[in-house]
């Protein structure tokens, strides 16, 4: 009697499915779950080549602005679009400028033997500026070009959405931070800050730049980097 019951529990089940989809096939394959991920990283990549994409053409569209006036080339940002670490320097220079990408020269050396330092490798960061046009002979941004900028900065932050944000000199702090202190007092601190709901953990540090105009400093930013390898560890980062 038992076993009849089943027969036609199961008779019944099949007769569901059946109507429900009747192409449905069932397959003894494993399922390939690499694939899965491959194709959802693609389509995620596709999404922030597009707002990306999006973010350029609207800073290019900007009027009255003395940066991008005297600039030959907008910077945008380069790296890996999915990586959970975003640097953001200051401004590009003369050669970011001419071929379009971050940190380049001596600048770029430095900065790649900063992050291999705490064994991460250039490729799986990030990188973008505060300010997206060189300044005029690499004078510092002023106030109201930082602001200006840092609504832009922000919404790109937004798209990237990394797990870390490491802010490199005076002008990528003043971009998302209120204060008004030197970063000789603010570098090496953990800070949140809140965009669209999110919280994303920043450290502020010194620029390569100044860490080549004046070398006595790197001390202090072998103790920042050593903090920030610290928060991938407590994060469980894998990068």
């Amino acid at each position: 009697m038992t076993k009849k019951s089943l027969d036609q529990n199961m008779y019944y089940r099949e007769e569901l499915l059946n109507s429900i989809e009747p192409n449905f096939i069932f397959s003894k394959k494993p399922l390939n779950r690499f694939k899965i991920q491959k194709t959802e990283n693609k389509n995620k990549n596709l999404d922030k080549i597009g707002e990306i994409n999006d973010l350029k053409k609207i800073i290019n569209s900007i009027k009255n602005c003395n940066l991008k006036d005297n600039s030959k080339n907008l910077v945008l940002g380069d790296g890996d679009l999915n990586s959970p670490i975003m640097i953001i320097g200051e401004a590009p220079g003369f050669k970011e400028e001419k071929i379009g990408k971050t940190f380049q020269g001596d600048t770029g050396s430095l900065l790649e033997k900063m992050l291999n330092a705490i064994n991460i490798s250039k490729e799986k960061v990030y990188f973008c500026y505060a300010v997206n046009f060189r300044p005029p002979e690499d004078r510092k941004p002023t106030t109201q070009e930082i602001k200006r900028y840092s609504v832009f900065l922000k919404e790109h932050i937004s798209i990237i959405h990394p797990k870390i944000i490491i802010l490199l000199g005076s002008t990528a702090m003043e971009s998302l931070t209120p204060t008004n202190k030197k970063i000789s007092h603010e570098r090496g601190k953990w800070n949140e800050i809140i965009l669209k709901n999110k919280t994303y953990p920043i450290m502020i540090t010194f620029s390569p730049s100044y860490l080549i105009r004046f070398p006595e400093n790197k001390k202090f930013s072998w103790i920042d980097l050593k903090k920030i390898r610290q928060k991938i560890l407590d994060l469980k980062i894998e990068i």
